[in-house]
């Protein structure tokens, strides 16, 4: 049996860190929704309008609410991240680039819709997105270090 790549100890830290930041957030995004969206911490005129683009046609996916959807791809990226997760099977590895590239590709499709649909921008929803583009680039470096790729120093 093959052992799989060694993985930086940063990467674990820093992935697993940035797995449990998108769970707080999502999980605050799904509070509000099913409570009261105008509740959220965040501005609600002009350009930043996080109760526009949370209560917003588009804040729905079949009837299921995004942040619920985050949520839910938040937990399933904690538990793809968590240490022992680094050092699992190589389809573990697959799945965890898959999941977390799906994350990003999402907040491109989420940042178009936010600025050309909504003509808004919710400060919540963006730091939900800077959290998924920065866990694909951990996923993506660890996994380049771990092959040998960039010397585990640089």
């Amino acid at each position: 049996m093959i052992a799989p790549p060694r993985v930086a100890g940063w990467a674990k830290v820093a992935s697993l860190g940035l797995s449990l930041a998108a769970v707080a957030i999502a999980s605050y995004l799904t509070v509000a929704h099913y409570t009261d969206p105008a509740a959220l911490a965040c501005p609600d005129t002009g350009i930043v309008n996080c109760e526009l683009v949370t209560t917003s046609s588009w804040s729905v996916l079949l009837g299921v609410p995004l942040a619920v959807l985050g949520l839910v791809w938040a937990i399933v990226m904690t538990a793809l991240t968590i240490p022992w997760a680094w050092s699992g099977p190589a389809w573990v590895d697959r799945v965890r680039l898959a999941v977390s590239g799906a994350g990003a590709t999402m907040v491109l499709y989420l940042i178009y819709v936010e600025l050309f649909r909504i003509g808004a921008i919710c400060l919540w929803c963006t730091a939900m997105h800077v959290t998924a583009v920065c866990l694909l680039a951990v996923v993506l470096v660890a996994r380049t270090t771990a092959r040998g790729t960039i010397p585990s120093g640089a």
